[in-house]
């Protein structure tokens, strides 16, 4: 799972990079399903980051990793 999950971080990067921000992998907790990730740069302080990381890359991530129940944000 951890290795799907690297390679989705891989497709959504360039759209953070885009804003001016990027997302690093923190964990992938595969018996619970949840991502830990922090989003860096000017994605780690815009107000709308937790839409970004809902809407966005949960929704991407649940897509195309099975077994992706959450992604939540870490510092």
């Amino acid at each position: 799972m951890r290795t799907q999950v690297e390679e989705t971080i891989e497709v959504i990067r360039p759209a953070l990079q885009a804003d001016g921000g990027d997302i690093v992998l923190r964990d992938v907790d595969e018996s619970t399903g949840i991502v830990s990730v922090t989003l860096v740069g000017a994605c780690g302080t815009c107000p709308a980051s937790g839409q970004t990381l809902k809407a966005g890359i949960e929704r991407i991530m649940r897509d195309r990793v099975d077994g992706v129940t959450e992604v939540v944000a870490i510092e």
